[in-house]
C-alpha cells in the first residue's frame, strides 16, 4: 500500500480563539502504483490534506503511512528527509528558484536526498521535452515549460507516491492536456503512486479512480 490514512483530524485556531475543523478522515487508502483524482471545493481541505500526507503540516491525531511508514511518528528533520526521498510534489504554483537554471533546480532537490545525479537530471528533462533549454532560468522559460520542470524535479528523486495540487490550473488549454499526460506516463512507467487534486471535471474523467474529498472528510463531525 502506497498510502494509508487512518483517523486523521486538523484544526486551525480562528482570529476569535475559537477552532475550525478541517480534517476529519478515518480511512482513505492508495494501493501502489494507483492513480487518482480527488475533487472538493475551494476552502474544503484538499491543500491541507496533502501537505499532511507530505509531512508539512502536522495533523493533530491519526496516522499518516506512506510505503509503510507513519510519517507522524517522525521528527521533523527525518520527515523532512523522507519527504524528499519518497514522495514527490507538483505545486500549483511552480516553486521553481529563480536564480538557477533548470537542471541546477532539480539538481538542488536530488542534493536534499543525498542522491545528486546529473545525468539523471538530464535525462528528466530530455523526457520532458527541454532537453534544449536545461540552462535556463524559470523567467527565460513559458509557463508551460516551467511547470515541466517542476514534474522532472518531482520525479528526480524516484519517489513512491506522487501528489499534485492543481497541477493544470496555472497553464492554458493547449498545455495542460500535455502537462497531465506527462505526469500520469511518468507515474505509469515508474509504477509511482499519483494523488491529483482538481476542480477540473475535464481533468478527473481521465481517472479511472476518482474520489470526492467530502465523501470520507467529515470536518464537521470532528470531536
Amino acid at each position: 500500500m502506497s498510502l494509508q490514512l487512518r483517523k486523521i483530524r486538523k484544526s486551525y485556531r480562528e482570529p476569535g480563539g475559537g477552532t475550525l475543523p478541517v480534517l476529519n478522515i478515518d480511512s482513505f487508502e492508495l494501493p501502489q502504483g494507483t492513480q487518482a483524482a480527488l475533487i472538493g471545493q475551494s476552502g474544503g481541505g484538499k491543500t491541507t490534506l496533502l501537505n499532511v500526507i507530505s509531512g508539512i503540516t502536522m495533523p493533530d491525531a491519526g496516522e499518516v503511512i506512506v510505503d509503510g511508514t507513519d510519517i507522524t511518528r517522525l521528527v521533523e528533520p527525518a520527515r523532512d528527509r523522507f519527504r524528499a526521498e519518497r514522495i514527490g510534489i507538483v505545486f500549483q504554483t511552480f516553486h521553481l528558484l529563480p536564480a538557477f537554471s533548470a537542471l541546477e533546480n532539480i539538481l538542488l532537490g536530488m542534493v536534499f536526498a543525498g542522491r545528486a545525479d546529473r545525468a539523471y537530471a538530464r535525462q528528466l528533462l530530455e523526457r520532458v521535452g527541454l532537453g534544449k533549454r536545461m540552462n535556463h532560468r524559470p523567467s527565460q522559460l513559458s509557463v508551460g515549460e516551467q511547470q515541466r520542470v517542476s514534474v522532472a524535479r518531482a520525479l528526480a528523486n524516484r519517489p513512491r507516491l506522487m501528489l499534485a495540487d492543481e497541477p493544470t490550473a496555472s497553464v492554458d488549454v493547449a498545455n495542460q492536456a500535455n502537462i497531465l499526460n506527462l505526469l500520469r506516463q511518468a507515474c505509469q512507467e515508474h509504477n509511482v503512486s499519483l494523488l491529483l487534486v482538481t476542480h477540473s471535471a475535464e481533468v478527473s474523467a481521465q481517472f479511472d479512480r476518482v474520489e470526492q474529498l467530502s465523501a470520507f472528510n467529515r470536518p464537521g463531525d470532528a470531536k
